[in-house]
């Protein structure tokens, strides 16, 4: 856990950001990116693996696996997005403060508890988005309902009414807002916040404010929503196959599932948010720096994504895992680049996956 140091949000992109059309440095012909892609699959080392990476709007996927190919095409199955959900629920918070109907500043306990008074110092919808709520990485009383299911479905024995109540009754340590620390809870509780404050769940609310602007026709908010061939998820051990993820009360924070090429739309839209002008004004403000921490205030971030610095300009990327499936996104709006990289294996230690995802980005 770390101080953090918030600064403005909402606002406009920050001064000093490149749009797409700077900072682009040395191109890279189709043939040289795509020997790049088949690397990036072959270092992946799992049985299924996607990279999608798309430059000033052209698109280049190369796909491969350790394991013989499925019934289906690999890019074209959906995979679970993880904590990489928590990009959608930043946006979904963006838009609804952008249509004026909520301002981040709403008590999480008011909306979720009929309308109770807030207190001093109140978790707010801000805070939970941040990370800044005081809240740890997962309820205190999730471990004893998941442990029966560690290794299956942990999340699915801990559903909505829990989450709301394990909020409900905990007393933060620390006075929200005055450090960081990444939590799943919070985003959760930010989920259900949301669907309090709107009378629509979080599954509906996503697919009606995001997923459809955004024609994500293959993308699903929730385990077995919609149509579609989801991928099979592999343990560390690249052959033993693990359930269909179920988030149960934590889909806000890692529900989403869906293919590469909806993956690598929501993140052009990003690029480039005029594409999609009922979005325009939040897909602007998710890249608005909002909290500083750590040594020096480097570690910098959005409602929505991590944000570091490189020669080309900011670049923003979030993860997420699974118990049997990875997936990284990534865009830099100085050189007009996407990424969106999938896998069907879970790495414990010293990620492949990652790694050259992140790298291959930043490379771009």
């Amino acid at each position: 856990m770390t101080t953090a140091s918030r600064v403005s949000w909402p606002g406009r992109v920050s001064d000093g950001e490149a749009g797409p059309e700077a900072g682009h440095g040395r191109d890279r012909d189709d043939g040289d990116r795509g020997e790049r892609l088949e690397r990036a699959v072959a270092a992946s080392d799992a049985p299924d693996a996607v990279f999608a990476l798309s430059r000033d709007g052209r698109r280049t996927v190369r796909t491969g696996g350790t394991a013989p190919p499925p019934p289906y095409p690999r890019d074209t199955l959906r995979y679970e997005a993880g904590s990489a959900t928590k990009t959608f629920t930043g946006l979904l918070l963006a838009e609804l403060m952008d249509e004026g109907l909520l301002s981040g500043g709403e008590p999480a306990v008011t909306l979720l508890d009929g309308g109770r008074p807030p207190g001093t110092d109140p978790v707010t919808l801000a805070h939970l988005v941040t990370h800044t709520a005081g809240l740890p990485a997962l309820p205190v009383s999730f471990y004893p309902r998941a442990l029966p299911a560690w290794r299956s479905n942990p999340y699915a024995r801990f559903p909505d009414a829990r989450v709301i109540d394990a909020f409900l009754r905990h007393r933060p340590r620390h006075r929200p807002g005055a450090r960081w620390r990444y939590s799943n809870f919070g985003v959760a509780v930010l989920g259900h916040a949301l669907a309090a404050a709107t009378g629509t769940p979080w599954p509906d609310l996503v697919t009606g404010r995001l997923l459809r602007p955004l024609g994500l026709r293959h993308t699903a908010p929730r385990a077995g929503a919609g149509a579609g061939t989801d991928a099979t998820g592999h343990g560390k051990d690249g052959t033993t196959t693990v359930p269909g993820f179920d988030a149960g009360g934590f889909q806000a924070a890692g529900a989403v599932r869906a293919t590469p090429h909806d993956l690598l739309t929501f993140l052009e839209a990003h690029l480039d948010p005029a594409r999609c002008p009922p979005l325009a004004g939040a897909l602007h403000a998710v890249r608005t720096p909002v909290l500083r921490r750590g040594p020096g205030h480097r570690h910098v971030h959005t409602v929505a994504w991590f944000r570091h610095p490189t020669d080309g300009g900011p670049l923003y990327f979030h993860s997420g895992a699974t118990l049997g499936q990875q997936t990284f996104l990534g865009f830099r709006p100085g050189t007009g680049t996407a990424l969106a990289a999938v896998c069907t294996r879970r790495f414990r230690a010293r990620d492949p996956f990652l790694a050259t995802a992140y790298a291959l980005l930043a490379e771009e």
